[in-house]
């Protein structure tokens, strides 16, 4: 296993906008990868952490973003954009994102952190089910605002 280090990110630099750019091609090809003033935003905002891991000599080899929010039943965190490089897969990455997003949930007073996860995902599912998750008999419904 190698040695990773999870870190929020604080402010965006050029290092983070070119793993973000390399990594989401693999987590989905269907969405282009966000541009520097959408990581800007999202570093930005208090309602979300921007997480990446690092491996010995400073290469990012993974993020995820943790979205926290208040509802009146109690504050929320719902995980999201969870890549992991296609090269570091298998050595603690994902575990390690997840562990740190868990944290940093509890330190926030969230009583629930929630995901989603293609069942293709295989690998993931393992990882969070072996984190803590439980699958919820629920339906997922998604409204595109753009066009659908």
């Amino acid at each position: 296993m190698v040695r990773v280090k999870v870190e929020i990110a604080t402010t965006l630099t050029p290092a983070i906008v070119d793993a973000v750019a390399r990594l989401m091609p693999q987590l989905s090809s269907s969405s282009p990868p966000p541009t520097t003033a959408d990581l800007s935003d999202v570093v930005a905002s208090p309602a979300t952490d921007l997480f990446i891991a690092i491996v010995d000599g400073g290469t990012i080899v993974g993020t995820a973003t943790l979205a926290t929010f208040r509802i009146p039943t109690g504050m929320r965190a719902w995980i999201e954009d969870v890549v992991v490089d296609d090269a570091a897969r298998g050595a603690g990455v994902g575990h390690a994102l997840t562990t740190a997003m868990l944290d940093r949930a509890r330190e926030l007073g969230c009583v629930t952190v929630e995901l989603t996860s293609r069942p293709s995902r295989e690998a993931a599912n393992r990882l969070y089910r072996r984190a803590g998750f439980v699958a919820r008999d629920t339906n997922v419904y998604r409204y595109d605002l753009r066009g659908g």
